[in-house]
């Protein structure tokens, strides 16, 4: 796995059950997955030299972020290592303006789009679609950064000025956000989770819910298929999140993501296979396993550091007030606003479960009750 961060982290906890041994590409040794794998290599996911010298002797290669350069890739699998998801689908998470292309030619519903490069370009753009337009980075972006809500011509302007290749979508009127986390094998067979309804705050996700609260089922099976579709038709290999805006007209695809993600973090406690489990099973083409929820209601939410770094001196009061809390700390060193961690709560009430998720989450965080 090119990456060392968290996900690559609670993959090895899924490869340990499997018997599979996971090797892991680390910038440093003290990367959240580098703490727990044996098997680490030191290196640099932009050099082709460490790619390949991470690839020799391994069944299969794959990615816990998409920021590896598409020639590399493709460099890989030239030289015969089996790369999943590969280049020609990969890059459709790692180049928003390739995914919108590609997914608008063969029908997903989408927001209006264009590439801009000029003030002109985004009044244009607004001309026809009307302000506020979202401008975001083509390549880069994640958890609410690279991308900018611009209400005039002014704020894009101060946003052109970074230099940063741009494109404009127009700004959608969601209801809510949902995420469907699918998965497929090389050999085609393919997989849906329940549909999930994520929760942001400040372009970060802080609680999932799962599955989607009063979700029409039409709609929830209309999203896994589009889920579905996109991995076939982009010839995706293992996981792909597709996140996506419900809104009062029905469903528009916002974002992409070819690997583990944060909307199937539920999937550890609460699904009969996990989704890192489930990775694995896809990109070595084993049978996939069932995506079926263990619970009625699974609420996860992320643990984002606050000032107080001593998160574990209030680990014992979480443990102790709810004994069905399951808690995963990711090894990293607490900073305000960072994700160091998520914890789930399962049960049959949704106002029940998310109360219990929050309590847990904000008191390791800051010490104080919601």
């Amino acid at each position: 796995m090119i990456g060392a961060g968290q996900l690559a982290r609670m993959t090895q906890q899924a490869a340990i059950a499997l018997g599979i041994e996971l090797r892991v590409l680390a910038n440093s040794p003290d990367e959240s997955a580098a703490r727990v794998i044996a098997d680490v290599r030191l290196g640099d996911y932009r050099s082709l030299a460490d790619l390949r010298d991470l690839a020799k002797g391994c069944d299969a290669v794959t990615f816990d972020h998409e920021h590896v350069p598409t020639e590399h890739i493709r460099a890989l699998a030239e030289d015969g290592f089996a790369v999943h998801p590969g280049a020609d689908a990969l890059v459709h998470a790692q180049d928003k303006a390739v995914m919108r292309e590609r997914l608008s030619a063969i029908g997903v519903p989408c927001p209006p789009w264009r590439r801009v490069e000029t003030v002109a370009d985004v009044e244009e753009f607004a001309a026809e679609n009307d302000w506020p337009v979202v401008l975001k980075a083509v390549r880069g972006g994640y958890d609410g950064r690279g991308v900018w809500v611009c209400h005039s011509a002014d704020e894009a302007t101060d946003v052109l000025a970074s230099g940063v290749p741009l494109m404009a979508e127009g700004f959608v009127p969601f209801e809510r956000e949902l995420a469907v986390l699918v998965a497929r094998s090389p050999h085609g067979q393919g997989v849906s989770y329940p549909v999930v309804e994520t929760v942001q705050r400040d372009g970060i996700c802080v609680e999932v819910l799962a599955p989607a609260p009063g979700l029409d089922p039409e709609w929830a099976a209309l999203a896994q298929r589009i889920a579905l579709t996109i991995a076939k038709e982009l010839g995706v290999t293992g996981l792909l999140a597709v996140e996506m805006f419900a809104t009062p007209s029905g469903l528009v695809v916002n974002e992409l993501a070819m690997r583990p993600h944060n909307s199937g973090h539920w999937t550890i406690d609460g699904a009969r296979t996990s989704q890192y489990e489930q990775h694995l099973r896809a990109v070595l083409d084993l049978p996939l396993g069932s995506p079926a929820p263990t619970a009625p209601v699974v609420v996860m939410a992320n643990l984002l550091g606050g000032a107080d770094p001593d998160i574990f001196s209030r680990y014992e009061h979480v443990m102790a007030h709810d004994p069905g809390i399951k808690v995963h700390f990711y090894g990293k060193e607490v900073r305000p606003g960072r994700k160091i961690g998520h914890v789930t709560a399962m049960g049959t009430d949704l106002d029940e479960v998310r109360a219990r998720a929050r309590h847990a989450a904000v008191y390791l965080a800051e010490g104080r009750y919601t």
